[in-house]
């Protein structure tokens, strides 16, 4: 009996091992999960201050630097300035709290087209009122003076233009628009816009349709050229940008498509069809066909007439579209956005001809014959 006791006090024993075993184990896997919670609660405290630190230092920069104050800032933006420029010029000037926080948020909302120039600027100005004054060029002052370059003029019209308004001399403007070291610059400043495509041989003047047609206001008498092309550059930079994905999409270069739009626009009346006029233009070099636009062959003379006579056309130049095939080697005017969407987006058509009437109504014709008759009928006999 002695045997089966001794026996029976084994089994126990081993028993209330295991029980204390068990008990032990689970106190430690308790002490583990305090462990774990209080840890992770630490780090999720320790989070939460830092976001909401940091959530209140961004809230706090993007307020104005003070609330009430008559104080006039001047603020001059340089040409060529980045965000982060800008937004260091701005925190030094005392306009802005946080240079970090202004270029984040910029690129937040999405904002760009900033202009340089001289500004008079208030430490109670918002973010925002500050990002319209630079989007606007607005500055706390009138206006000294506009330009405005109309659609189709070309670089030596421009230059015309800006030597009228600013009382320069136009020879030596128009020289400034076509000095290689200034073009290498403005090529630096803007290379979403002027590509190396510019500087082909071929090419007679290489910011010829690249000046955008617009108003431009600026707040001194006397602009100088550089500063007047470079918010010209930077508004073509503005307009091609919304067309980014279509001319990805035709796999057509920008000098491409400002070349093909400023036929559109020399081509053009008021009450032409523009895309129709672009699908006869893409349905002729589809087949290999000369555009045999005259526009091209009164470039390529540098003389503005009225009509294109037989002899004109004999010109041996590259921009002369009735002897070489395809488009010429660079724009011949400045486009608007009607031409820029035109070449984009032509019209679907079998059209290969195209007649402008003395009413400004253009005819589109499928055949030679067809377009003759139209010839015979609007141009032959009204003479």
């Amino acid at each position: 009996m002695s045997d089966g006791k001794n026996i029976n006090d084994s089994k126990e024993e081993r028993k209330k091992i295991i029980v204390e075993r068990l008990i032990e184990q689970q106190k430690e896997a308790r002490v583990v999960r305090k462990i774990v919670f209080i840890t992770a609660l630490l780090m999720f405290l320790l989070i939460a201050a830092i976001g909401g630190g940091g959530y209140y230092y961004v809230k706090s920069a993007l307020k104005p630097v003070e609330t009430e104050s008559k104080k006039l800032i001047n603020v001059n933006i340089p040409i060529g300035s980045s965000t982060a420029g800008i937004g260091k010029i701005l925190e030094e000037k005392g306009v802005i709290r946080d240079a970090r926080v202004f270029k984040y948020y910029v690129k937040f909302k999405n904002e760009s087209g900033f202009m340089a120039g001289d500004y008079k600027m208030k430490p109670t100005m918002t973010m925002d009122e500050i990002i319209l004054s630079l989007k606007t060029g607005k500055v706390m002052q009138d206006v000294a003076l506009k330009i405005t370059i109309p659609e189709g003029k070309q670089l030596s019209q421009i230059a015309g233009i800006i030597a009228e308004k600013t009382d320069q001399d136009q020879e030596e403007i128009f020289k400034q628009l076509n000095d290689k070291d200034f073009i290498k610059k403005m090529m630096e400043n803007y290379p979403e816009v002027l590509s190396k495509d510019i500087l082909n041989a071929k090419v007679k003047y290489p910011l010829e349709g690249y000046l955008f047609p617009a108003t431009y206001p600026f707040y001194t008498e006397k602009p100088t050229v550089e500063e007047i092309v470079t918010v010209m550059l930077k508004k073509t930079k503005e307009v091609l940008g919304e067309y980014h994905g279509q001319m990805e999409e035709k796999q057509m270069s920008t000098h491409q498509l400002m070349t093909m739009a400023s036929l559109i626009e020399e081509e053009a009346t008021e009450k032409a069809d523009r895309d129709k006029i672009a699908s006869v233009f893409y349905n002729r070099m589809d087949i290999d066909m000369p555009l045999q636009t005259d526009p091209t062959v009164l470039y390529a003379h540098g003389k503005h007439k009225n009509r294109v006579l037989y002899e004109d056309l004999k010109i041996d130049d590259p921009y002369n579209t009735y002897k070489y095939v395809g488009m010429p080697p660079g724009p011949i005017a400045n486009p608007g956005v009607m031409s820029i969407e035109a070449a984009l987006a032509p019209e679907q058509t079998d059209d290969l001809y195209f007649l402008a009437t003395s009413t400004g109504e253009v005819l589109f014709s499928k055949t030679l014959a067809e377009h003759n008759r139209k010839v015979e009928e609007h141009i032959t006999n009204k003479k």
